[in-house]
């Protein structure tokens, strides 16, 4: 990996922080951004091969930018190899209860912000005839949850979205993968957005008890590797996937009674 170029989003917590360490252990050059510019750099700073790291904030809210961020992204090295966008954004709140404003946010962050960046950075991959885009998505990508209506909107948005791209660009060396997380161990929870677009301030049980984000880490690096289109990682919450597409009318049932938060 140590040729590669790797750009990842959401890089200063979570699943994003946790990529950052397990390419670094590769010896990989990497791009580093999210909005948080001293979180970024206490990443770099646990990391062990320093000189191949360098930051680029960014807001995946402010799509003006975002064309300029891909600009200076592909100066830093010359070229991205894999785009890894973990940047977003998480919901804890009922549909009927959430604001416009907010639920409109989830959409600007985790979709738009994702494509526009995805749009900029594509370009590039296609005059060097290689390339992979990442987008995270997660298991409500694929089936919905109570408290989660607009982030499992955003979500699914993702899928149709990648899915379409890639069969578009028919290109044997242009990888697009998307990634479903279930339960990992993160501060997403914390971080996530009530009613009202206020953090909800604490941890979901769910959420304390998952796979933790190195080994989830590991995990989508050997699945972008392998080059899949869609995987689905963490623990016996992914066999919701499965439940879902044979038994529709047994899912419903389950998922009404699940203890998401």
């Amino acid at each position: 990996m140590e040729t590669k170029v790797v750009w990842i989003t959401g890089a200063s917590s979570g699943i994003g922080e946790a990529l950052v360490y397990a390419y670094d252990n590769l010896d990989t050059k990497l791009i580093i951004s999210s909005r948080k510019s001293e979180e970024l750099f206490k990443v770099k700073a646990n990391c062990l091969h320093k000189a191949n790291i360098q930051i680029l904030p960014l807001d995946l809210e402010n799509h003006a930018s975002l064309s300029s961020k891909a600009d200076e992204a592909l100066k830093i090295f010359g070229n991205i190899d894999i785009l890894i966008n973990s940047g977003g954004i998480s919901q804890r709140s009922l549909a009927m209860k959430t604001d416009l404003a907010t639920e409109k946010r989830f959409l600007d962050v985790n979709f738009w912000g994702t494509v526009i960046l995805s749009k900029a950075v594509l370009p590039q991959m296609l005059a060097q005839n290689s390339g992979s885009i990442i987008a995270i998505s997660s298991l409500v990508g694929k089936f919905g949850t109570r408290y989660r209506s607009s982030y499992a909107a955003s979500k699914h948005a993702l899928h149709g979205y990648f899915d379409s791209l890639r069969i578009e660009i028919d290109n044997p060396n242009i990888h697009i993968m998307l990634a479903c997380p279930g339960f990992i161990k993160t501060n997403v929870t914390i971080n996530a957005l009530t009613a009202d677009g206020s953090a909800q301030g604490t941890m979901d049980d769910a959420q304390e008890n998952g796979m933790s984000a190195t080994d989830f880490a590991k995990q989508l690096i050997k699945d972008i590797k392998a080059k899949k289109e869609e995987v689905y990682i963490g623990g016996k919450e992914v066999k919701g996937i499965l439940i879902k597409r044979f038994f529709p009318k047994l899912f419903s049932k389950i998922i009404k009674k699940a203890k998401v938060v």
